[in-house]
């Protein structure tokens, strides 16, 4: 199996796939558009990338890249991101005045570098910004990055887990070309739209409430071209092949004038350890 992932390696999308599939081929690549156009391109099996943060929210730009793209939604894995400051050997803490990382990651560990006076410097990758200060031999500078990445690279963590908040999980999705089967503990994932009249939502979502099906997640995106209309992704217990989802996917068929099923797929473990990779 090959796995594309946004980032390079040692980025905490690696860490997902490998937690996901194991020891598989991977395919490191520079956008998220990459990797699902790896996928429906067939260069790939699979692709991972991040959909949610507990402490900052959605990345809402993989939202809009799961309607574009006719993929499935096949996996999901909750991972525990533990932040590093890294810099290059030698570097001490009182040297730093920059550090480099993913503007997620910065935004998570606002508080510490406002305390440090160090400026954030937002780049493509946490793994990236470590080797932008090798390459760079950035002496005043550090960056954000997992353990992996400074083990990768041959650099000194000079703090660890620096995020705010110790409960930083990031959920990765998994999408491949067909759906998922053989589901032991099933979620299901759709999107849709309705029209712009009083009640339609709470119509839409009562069509689970009748069926006592439980309702995870749902997130909207404004539909580009159409100001103040919205594309709604939810996420609710069970699978497709359970008789009452289908017949609430079909109900709520009857009200959207757009639906579309993302995918079933086994509810994702949280995963706060992971090995050294290499």
């Amino acid at each position: 199996m090959k796995v594309a992932f946004q980032g390079e390696l040692g980025a905490y999308s690696e860490i997902a796939a490998r937690a996901l599939f194991g020891d598989v081929e991977l395919s490191p690549v520079e956008t998220f558009e990459e990797v699902f156009r790896a996928v429906y391109a067939g260069k790939c099996d699979r692709g991972v990338v991040p959909i949610e943060n507990s402490l900052t929210g959605s990345v809402h730009r993989n939202y809009d890249l799961l309607l574009e793209h006719p993929l499935w939604i096949v996996g999901e894995v909750k991972l525990r991101i533990v932040h590093h400051l890294i810099a290059l050997p030698g570097v001490k803490l009182k040297d730093v005045k920059r550090a480099y990382s993913h503007p997620q990651a910065l935004e998570q560990c606002r508080a510490f570098l406002r305390e440090r006076k160090i400026e954030p410097v937002p780049v493509y990758d946490t793994a990236g910004a470590v080797r932008i200060l090798k390459e760079k031999r950035l002496k005043d500078s550090a960056a954000i990055a997992s353990i992996q990445a400074a083990r990768d690279y041959g650099m000194d963590v000079l703090v660890s887990d620096i995020a705010e908040h110790r409960e930083n999980f990031t959920r990765f999705l998994a999408v491949g070309k067909e759906p998922a089967g053989d589901l032991k503990d099933p979620k299901t994932s759709v999107v849709f739209a309705l029209k712009n009249i009083p009640g339609a939502l709470f119509k839409a979502l009562s069509v689970f409430a009748l069926r006592d099906i439980d309702l995870v997640k749902i997130e909207s995106r404004p539909i580009r071209g159409k100001p103040w209309q919205y594309m709604f992704y939810l996420d609710f217990e069970g699978g497709m092949e359970e008789e009452r989802c289908r017949r609430a996917v079909d109900h709520l068929g009857e009200i959207a004038t757009f639906l579309r099923v993302l995918g079933s797929y086994d509810k994702g473990r949280e995963v706060e350890d992971w090995p050294y990779l290499r």
